[in-house]
């Protein structure tokens, strides 16, 4: 409790509170020998069970069946989405991998403006099958170099997959058709029609398509 406060303390029996010789009270925290701090294989757990406890709470929020959040600030500010970037940026983290994977939406939707919620979800099933390679006693440099070949294995496969889509000023279907699958899991999605109709005119204002190129001056 703050300076001046009245209140009881609460943990009588682990703590106590002393005050110096200006009067300023301060906490002496008994049996601290007692506490251990969290090495190897455990701390690794450990960072790993609260970023995976973050996941879990991002993914009921996932694609176009993806539920709202109700995030409700110290203020009392009643906010409602289901995007990844805001729902991470308005929850208290305090755990330090967790936090980097707010760093991670955070840096997805700056990059890109999409897919926060499905990168963080991502990040969070890897680390749940790192945990089982630490559990076989695999060190965490070999998971990593793992996953690093597993990237590159699997971006060849998605460029072995892809297909691009032609249009032109005179068929502009594909465009339309690709707004409004970016837009099923919106509020909006009602209304992807239009919607779509707006981002496309909107895209194609500045585009200079003859030049394959975008005049944002």
């Amino acid at each position: 409790y703050g300076r001046g406060s009245s209140l009881p303390f609460p943990f009588p029996c682990t703590s106590s509170m002393i005050f110096d010789e200006f009067g300023r009270p301060y906490i002496v925290i008994r049996e601290q020998d007692q506490k251990k701090r969290l090495k190897g294989i455990d701390a690794q757990k450990a960072n790993i069970h609260a970023a995976t406890t973050l996941t879990n709470v991002m993914r009921t929020s996932l694609g176009p069946k993806g539920m709202d959040k109700m995030l409700v600030n110290s203020d009392g500010d009643v906010t409602v989405t289901n995007d990844g970037a805001t729902i991470l940026k308005e929850m208290h983290v305090e755990n330090e991998i967790a936090r980097l994977l707010v760093e991670l939406s955070s840096s997805q939707d700056s990059e890109i403006g999409d897919g926060t919620t499905g990168v963080v979800v991502l990040a969070g099933a890897l680390l749940a099958e790192a945990e089982k390679l630490l559990d076989r006693g695999i060190h965490p440099i070999k998971i990593a170099d793992g996953y690093q070949r597993a990237c590159e294995f699997a971006v060849k496969y998605l460029e072995s997959i892809s297909d691009r889509i032609e249009f032109s000023k005179d068929n502009l279907d594909p465009l339309l058709e690709t707004a409004q699958t970016t837009l099923s899991s919106k509020i909006v999605n009602r209304f992807s029609r239009p919607m779509a109709e707006i981002c496309v005119n909107a895209v194609l204002s500045v585009a200079d398509l003859d030049r394959q190129d975008v005049n944002l001056d």
